[in-house]
């Protein structure tokens, strides 16, 4: 057995209407599934092109947590104390950098170059970290 591909990510989010307009309106991401589920609202974000790896824009709470549970989570994300992150690429980081200051978006650093790479950070509404990057040729 082999694996060979990580195709979904999990980031806590504690409202999905507001994280579709950040990571669509704002990031430019397309929504991959948006079904109501009973249960929970299975909500995916993906880079435009590649919807063979989603992020799952979860809103803390049932199946996975039990309430008592999900308030923690809520106040924690609520403090910037926990979150996930993504690293995302760009053609153009400066460009991308330009854009997304333009659209309000929290920005944590300017554009840096770096042996890797140029990279800078954001910060969605609910404190999750996202490092954009235009990575050098191997």
């Amino acid at each position: 057995m082999t694996m060979n591909a990580i195709t979904r990510s999990q980031l806590y989010v504690l409202d999905q209407d507001e994280a579709l307009d950040f990571y669509v309106g704002k990031l430019g991401f397309e929504v991959n599934t948006d079904q109501d589920l009973g249960f929970m609202r299975w909500l995916t974000v993906n880079v435009p092109g590649d919807p063979q790896r989603e992020v799952l824009l979860e809103k803390p709470g049932p199946p996975a947590l039990d309430p008592a549970t999900a308030e923690q989570v809520r106040e924690l994300l609520t403090k910037g104390a926990i979150g996930g992150w993504l690293s995302i690429t760009t053609d153009d980081a400066h460009k991308t950098y330009e854009d997304l200051v333009g659209k309000g978006v929290d920005i944590t650093d300017e554009p840096t170059e770096r042996p890797y790479g140029i990279d800078f950070g954001i910060r969605d509404p609910f404190g999750n970290r996202i490092r954009i990057g235009q990575m050098f040729a191997r």
